[in-house]
């Protein structure tokens, strides 16, 4: 297992970092927007957060996504997040020789949810695209290319650090307790 996370533990740096994006939904024509991913500190998981604006910067769409590679499956696991949604939007990644894959399912919380495969292709350093497809139907018929983003670079890769303290002293609390 410890051979596996290694070997896989990078597959999503890529995404590390500030993007911006163009892209074309289906149901909402053109958009933009701006995705930002770091590493969470321990093991192989990233954390992003992808938010469509309109023209004077309002936030359409927002959302957060934990990506985290299990190594007894041999694949990333993925939740995503939309405020006063809680988590939902579960779904899995493989990397496919240059190209990263996932399988996720969206509106969990509506009646009829729906798959997506998404691909991310043509990866280099300042930019990427990303393409989904998408049913309706369980897999009977398929919208291929629903939505298209073609994203670039605007800020470096990052790492979200530690959020608990490792090495710090202990602090006595106003009652005496040392924390």
């Amino acid at each position: 297992m410890e051979a596996l996370t290694k070997a896989h533990q990078s597959e999503f740096d890529y995404l590390l970092g500030d993007w911006e994006f163009n892209a074309v939904h289906v149901d909402y024509g053109k958009t933009r927007g701006y995705w930002s991913a770091v590493r969470v500190a321990e093991g192989p998981q990233v954390l992003d957060e992808f938010r469509v604006v309109g023209d004077s910067g309002q936030t359409y769409h927002a959302s957060s996504t934990l990506r985290s590679y299990n190594a007894l499956r041999d694949r990333w696991e993925i939740v995503t997040m939309v405020a006063g949604s809680g988590f939902l939007n579960k779904g899995t990644a493989r990397r496919v020789g240059s190209e990263m894959h996932i399988d996720q399912v969206f509106g969990v919380m509506e009646n009829r949810p729906a798959y997506w495969r998404m691909r991310y292709y043509d990866i280099q350093p300042d930019h990427f695209s990303w393409t989904a497809d998408r049913t309706a139907d369980g897999g009977k018929t398929w919208q291929e290319d629903f939505f298209h983003i073609d994203a670039r670079r605007i800020g470096p890769a990052s790492s979200l650090g530690p959020l608990t303290p490792v090495n710090r002293p202990p602090v006595a609390t106003a009652d005496g307790t040392l924390r």
